[in-house]
């Protein structure tokens, strides 16, 4: 728990800090200062709001016990496995098997997974799914990914920034050098931001701790199989047009290639599946 804190806490400091460099390196001392609050507003926002930015960038639709009574007991029953308050529960509109948590603690988590998702596995599988979740939030993995994934999203708003600070001359070209080379080089830097601060280790201690939660390794293994099956075929609207929150998913709901290739956070799906058969035996 205090590794996932201390990432965050090194995370959004690095995000302050970079953002005053560049305001500082655009627009002098009145740059700095402009993107310097910006990072403090982008750093306060990210903490308090960031899993409900990402929930309705999927559209995600709350659901309670009078709407989705069976998806709903289940998460309640491992949640209570768990020892876990219950999360709110939302489901997603999208034909793309996939589910993900986020949330700043565990006492404000969300869990929320796809209709895709619910329509492929059996109950057995989706109990393994939820587990994986469930794992994530009591692991508090749930902060340092969104916060990851609204951070990756800052730092295009800096590119903007760049832009703007920078001015064009009266041939319409960029009139400060460093404002195109920092806009040409903040999309490969959003993806290490995301690759260095999610560790796809995590996704293994997911596997390992829904495994134990659910009672049943080989259900999370077979769910596994089947997402990565049926997700690769499937796009992901609302995931391609937001390649930062790929991390905060079961499976990589990335079609790959050019940008979004870069975001690639996920283990090797048939090696997830051999642990979990290997600790199931």
């Amino acid at each position: 728990m205090f590794g996932n804190w201390l990432k965050t806490a090194v995370l959004m400091a690095g995000i302050l800090a970079l953002f005053g460099v560049v305001g500082a390196a655009v627009g002098g001392a009145q740059g700095m200062t402009i993107a310097f609050l910006i990072g403090v507003g982008m750093n306060f926002f990210a903490y308090w709001f960031s899993d409900r930015m990402v929930l309705k960038m999927y559209n995600a639709r709350e659901v309670d016990a009078v709407s989705a009574p069976q998806f709903y007991a289940m998460v309640r029953e491992l949640a209570g496995r768990a020892g876990l308050p219950m999360p709110r529960v939302y489901l997603i509109d999208e034909a793309q098997p996939n589910a993900f948590a986020t949330g700043r603690n565990p006492e404000n988590a969300a869990v929320a997974a796809t209709t895709g998702i619910l329509q492929l596995l059996s109950a057995r599988e989706i109990r393994g799914v939820m587990a994986h979740e469930l794992a994530h939030v009591r692991h508090r993995d749930i902060l340092i990914s969104t916060v990851s994934a609204t951070m990756a999203g800052a730092i295009s708003m800096l590119a903007n920034f760049a832009m703007l600070f920078g001015g064009r001359d009266e041939n319409g070209r960029p009139a400060n050098p460093l404002a195109g080379i920092l806009v040409m080089f903040l999309a490969p830097l959003a993806a290490s931001l995301i690759q260095m601060a999610i560790s796809r280790a995590r996704e293994y201690e997911a596997d390992r701790g829904g495994a134990e939660i659910s009672g049943d390794p080989l259900a999370l293994a077979d769910a596994l199989a089947k997402i990565d099956a049926y997700a690769r075929s499937i796009p992901m609207a609302a995931a391609e047009a937001h390649p930062e929150t790929a991390q905060m998913m079961i499976m990589n709901p990335l079609a790959g290639g050019g940008i979004a290739g870069l975001f690639s956070t996920h283990p090797p799906t048939a090696e997830r599946i051999a642990r979990l058969r290997a600790f199931g035996r």
